[in-house]
């Protein structure tokens, strides 16, 4: 058995797993998530803002020490969608060594690729699915990026399209709550970014839908009306089309403060989870067409388990 540490720094949060692998399964010990927006501004910018970087150093900081208490062997930590698109990048790799070096000797974020992403996510995801639901189309629906994922027991086809949460809000939605024309000028760019994947993943096979990451799971428990924030009801919920789609229109249409009143809203997440609502409507009709999926499912668990997964012994 081997304790890992897996660290996974995305757009909008930094979220770390430590974790006990063991012939290819993992049995959590500390499991959270801090909202950073690391990427702030990048998509319009082209760089890291240092107040983003700060913010996410501090949160970095807590989770080496919580490595370090709970005698972690391995630790990985990735970058994704900003770090990709940021011209200077190298002061975060700078802090990330000095931070993460103090613990493992040697540990440095790694920037890793869209299609890498999609590959972590998906072995994140499949890990306790049932096979007999095959092929899976699994969601990674983030801040910067959204990665579209194909198969069964192995990845078929994947894209990773430069629509997230955070991106789409920046890009599009500027008014609380937005206009109209705000709202259908950020479905245009969801539909042509989505186009590009579905001509790329072939979704037309796959039997059954899989979102995962924060906007999905606070869907999952709006969808269910909870009052708090229950992780254990949300892994593998089950969200019909019909209803999902009523959950998103909502929070669309909704105020920043409407949302943040919202009992299961990270407070982090209240500002730009209507544009994350948007993309998972386009997935939604898009899906229901091509493959006459009428349900999502979803799951806590996500890239997060596929890199604990991949410095496992």
């Amino acid at each position: 058995m081997t304790r890992v540490g897996a660290i996974d720094c995305g757009t909008n949060s930094i979220r770390l797993l430590i974790a006990d692998a063991h012939d290819g399964q993992l049995r959590d010990v500390h499991r959270e998530t801090r909202i950073v927006r690391l990427g702030q501004g990048v998509d319009a910018t082209g760089r890291f803002a240092p107040d983003a970087l700060e913010r996410t150093r501090v949160a970095l900081v807590d989770y080496a020490a919580l490595c370090a208490a709970n005698g972690v062997d391995r630790i990985r930590m990735v970058a994704t969608s900003a770090t990709r698109d940021a011209g200077n990048r190298d002061v975060f790799f700078a802090m990330t060594a000095d931070v993460l070096g103090a613990v493992v000797d040697g540990s440095v974020a790694e920037v890793i690729s869209g299609g890498e992403e999609a590959e972590l996510s998906f072995r994140g995801a499949v890990n306790e699915l049932d096979s007999a639901a095959a092929p899976f189309v699994i969601v990674d629906l983030g801040g910067g990026s959204t990665e579209i994922v194909l198969g069964t027991d192995a990845v078929v086809a994947s894209f990773s399209a430069d629509i997230g949460c955070v991106r789409l809000t920046e890009r599009c939605l500027h008014t609380d709550p937005p206009t109209a024309a705000e709202v259908a000028a950020a479905r245009e760019v969801v539909r042509e970014r989505l186009g590009e994947a579905l001509r790329v993943v072939p979704v037309e096979r796959a039997r059954t839908w899989v979102g995962v990451a924060g906007t999905m799971t606070t869907i999952s428990a709006l969808a269910q009306n909870m009052t708090t924030y229950d992780s254990v009801a949300i892994h593998l919920s089950r969200i019909g089309t019909d209803r999902l789609l009523t959950v998103c229109d909502g929070l669309i249409g909704m105020s920043r403060a409407q949302r943040a009143a919202l009992g299961p809203m990270h407070e982090g997440r209240a500002d730009v989870i209507g544009g994350g609502a948007i993309v998972i409507e386009e997935l939604a009709f898009a899906f229901r067409e091509r493959a006459g999926i009428d349900a999502l499912i979803v799951s806590e668990h996500d890239i997060l388990d596929g890199i604990a997964l991949s410095i496992a012994l």
